[in-house]
C-alpha cells in the first residue's frame, strides 16, 4: 500500500472517530438534560408519604401492605406490617365496588390520654387491585364536639330551672292575690330566681368572651393589693351571711400585667367558692406573695375537701362537687371555669391542693410586671375590708 493511500486511511479512520465522538458526547450530554439531578418522581412521591401527618396505607389485591408511612404505625392501622382487619374488610369492599368508603379505626381499648381515641379512615381504588387507606387523628375534634354537646345540654337545663320556677311562682301570685303575706312571699322567691337568672346569664357571656385562651389585647399594671381589697368588698355579703371572716396578709406592693376587672371577676369567684364550702365561722385566708416570676394570690379554707379524682373536673363549666350545697348557695357552676379562662388569657393559671375533711387552697398565677414599675408604692382603694384579728393564714382559730 503506498504512503499516499495509508495518509488518506489515516485521515478517514481520524474523521470517523471524530464525527462518532462528537455524537457520542451530544448524546451524553442529552442524556445528562434529560435527567437532571436530584430525587427522581417516584423517590419525592415516597417523602411525601413518609412525611404526610396522615396515615397512608397501600394494599395489592390480596389485602398485604405493599407501603405504608410512620404515621400509620402511630394510629396503630399498621403493626408488625400487617394491616388493621377492619382496613383490610374495607378494601375488599372498595375493590369490588370501586367506590370510596369510610371506615372506623379507632383503638377497641384505650391504653391513657396519649392514645388517639378516634381514628378515622377512607379508603379508596387505586386500580389494578390496589387500594389506599388515608386515616387521621379525630380525637380532638370528637372531644370538642362531645364537650359542645355537653355544653349545650347543661345550658339548656340550668336555664330551664330558674325560668320554670318562676312560672310556677309567677301563677302562684296570681293565685294568692288576696293574702299579701302570700303574695310578698312568692314574689320574693320570683325575685330570687330572677337574680339567678341574671347571675347565670352573665357569666355564660363573661365565660364565652374568654373561652379562646389567649393573652389580652391590652396589659396595663395592676396593683395586686388593690385587686385583693375589692374582692374582699364583693365577698362582704357573702362573709355576714355565712358568719365567716376572710383574714389577708399584710399588703405586698406587687404588681401583674392584665386586666383589673377580670383579675377581681376572677379573685372573687375563689373566695365565693370557699365561702360556699365552708362550715359556718371556719376561717378563709387570703395571702401573695411573688414565685419564680409569677404573682400568687392564694385562697384558703378549712371546707370539706374535694377527692383527687375531683380535683381537675372542679374547672369544668357547670361541674359541681356537692351539688346540694351549690343550688342552695345559688351557685352556677361557672365560678372556677371562669378563673381558669381568665388565668389561661393572662398568660398564668390556677392550681389547686386539696383533702377531704381538711380543705382547699386555689392559687392564682399571674406574670408579675417589670420591677421597675414597682418603685411607685400601690394607692390605697376605698371601701377595703381589714383584715380579720385572730385569724392566721392557713390556720385555724
Amino acid at each position: 500500500m503506498t504512503a499516499p493511500v495509508c495518509a488518506a486511511l489515516s485521515i478517514g479512520a481520524l474523521l470517523i472517530g471524530l464525527v462518532v465522538g462528537s455524537a457520542l458526547s451530544r448524546r451524553r450530554r442529552s442524556d445528562h438534560r434529560k435527567r437532571p439531578p436530584g430525587p427522581t418522581v417516584s423517590e419525592l412521591l415516597g417523602r411525601i408519604v413518609a412525611a404526610s401527618r396522615t396515615g397512608v396505607v397501600v394494599l395489592n389485591d390480596f389485602g398485604d401492605v405493599v407501603i405504608h408511612n410512620p404515621r400509620a404505625e402511630e394510629l396503630g392501622v399498621v403493626k408488625a406490617n400487617q394491616v388493621d382487619a377492619r382496613a383490610r374488610k374495607a378494601a375488599e369492599v372498595v375493590r369490588e365496588t370501586d367506590e370510596l368508603l369510610e371506615v372506623d379505626l379507632s383503638p377497641l381499648e384505650s391504653r391513657g390520654r396519649r392514645s388517639p381515641e378516634a381514628v378515622l379512615g377512607e379508603v379508596r381504588p387505586l386500580g389494578d387491585g390496589f387500594t389506599v387507606v388515608e386515616v387521621d387523628d379525630q380525637s380532638e375534634a370528637v372531644r370538642l364536639e362531645a364537650t359542645r354537646r355537653d355544653f349545650v345540654a347543661n345550658v339548656s337545663h340550668e336555664l330551664k330551672t330558674p325560668v320554670g320556677a318562676m312560672a310556677l311562682l309567677a301563677e302562684a301570685v296570681l293565685d294568692a292575690a288576696d293574702d299579701p303575706a302570700e303574695v310578698r312571699r312568692f314574689t320574693t322567691k320570683v325575685l330570687h330566681e330572677a337574680n339567678r337568672l341574671g347571675r347565670l346569664v352573665t357569666e355564660l357571656i363573661a365565660l364565652s368572651r374568654l373561652q379562646g385562651a389567649e393573652r389580652l389585647p391590652e396589659m396595663h399594671a395592676v396593683e395586686v393589693d388593690a385587686v385583693v381589697q375589692e374582692a374582699l368588698g364583693r365577698a362582704r355579703l357573702a362573709m355576714d351571711s355565712t358568719g365567716i371572716d376572710i383574714a389577708t396578709d399584710a399588703d405586698s406592693g406587687l404588681l401583674v400585667d392584665g386586666d383589673r376587672t377580670l383579675l377581681v371577676t376572677a379573685l372573687s369567684n375563689l373566695l365565693d367558692n370557699a365561702l360556699a364550702y365552708s362550715p359556718p365561722g371556719s376561717p378563709v385566708s387570703v395571702s401573695r406573695q411573688e414565685v419564680d416570676g409569677f404573682v400568687e394570690i392564694a385562697v384558703t379554707d378549712r371546707g370539706i375537701g374535694i377527692a383527687e379524682d375531683e380535683q381537675q373536673r372542679v374547672f369544668e363549666r357547670f361541674y359541681r362537687v356537692d351539688k346540694a350545697r351549690s343550688r342552695a348557695t345559688g351557685g352556677t357552676g361557672l365560678g372556677l371555669a371562669i378563673v381558669k379562662h381568665v388565668a389561661a388569657n393572662h398568660g398564668g393559671e390556677v392550681t389547686l391542693w386539696s383533702k377531704p375533711g381538711l380543705g382547699s387552697t386555689f392559687t392564682l398565677r399571674i406574670p408579675a410586671h417589670c420591677a421597675a414599675a414597682r418603685e411607685t408604692a400601690p394607692s390605697k382603694v376605698d371601701g377595703a375590708v381589714p383584715t380579720t384579728a385572730g385569724h392566721h393564714l392557713g390556720g385555724a382559730e
